[in-house]
């Protein structure tokens, strides 16, 4: 795993934020330092990421944001300049992902099935998304697979909420789990960064006590 890598499994779980109002970035961002997850998959499912993505970069140095669901060439060129410092996919697009490997960013292509792992590990990749997690399997399914791909590394997202987390935490083989529990869209769009920041605190709690 890269140094990155490193750093978002010490993290643990990483914060996947859908932001429809660039005035929210920073608020988010402060909160989830505050609370103990200083990272954040900005998705860009809305018009709003790639701005929020460059103020955070900007605001918070030291944070580790990157830019979720990139489907295309051009949006990784505007997440990259923007300053993502990771970048993931829901899918594993060959054209994408060696796109922004060459680029020198690291890339979390999303995959379910053992052909699409083979396929991702033929290009060099040993870190993988599985997405969605919990309709594809689970944790049951992660096992699995990492049985028969030895040097397979896992980033679960989709379903994983405070209740299951934990199960997934204690596989050595999660780099870290993916979650968008603890930044429910209703809650920024709301204002309740409070709230929201108890939540990461918890998360970060969960992960102390499973991790150390």
């Amino acid at each position: 795993m890269t140094e990155m890598m490193q750093q978002l499994k010490k993290i643990g779980i990483i914060p996947v934020v859908v932001l429809s109002d660039v005035k929210d970035a920073l608020p988010l961002a402060e909160r989830l330092m505050k609370g103990g997850l200083p990272c954040a998959e900005v998705t860009f499912r809305t018009a709003a990421a790639e701005e929020s993505i460059r103020q955070i970069a900007k605001a918070f140095p030291e944070m580790i944001v990157g830019a979720g669901t990139v489907l295309t060439t051009d949006q990784a060129d505007r997440a990259i300049d923007a300053g993502s410092k990771f970048i993931v996919s829901p899918g594993f697009n060959p054209k994408v992902t060696e796109y922004v490997m060459k680029k020198g960013v690291p890339m979390t292509p999303g995959v379910c099935t053992p052909t699409e792992i083979e396929a991702a590990m033929s290009l060099g990749l040993d870190v993988l998304k599985f997405f969605p997690a919990e309709p594809s399997g689970g944790l049951g399914m992660i096992k699995a697979v990492c049985a028969a791909y030895v040097n397979l590394q896992i980033m679960p997202t989709g379903g994983i909420n405070a209740n299951n987390v934990r199960d997934y935490l204690k596989y050595d083989r999660i780099v870290a789990c993916g979650g968008s529990w603890m930044v429910n869209g209703k809650l920024i769009a709301e204002g309740k960064f409070d709230e929201i920041e108890n939540l990461v605190r918890e998360a970060a709690g969960i992960v102390k006590e499973i991790r150390g």
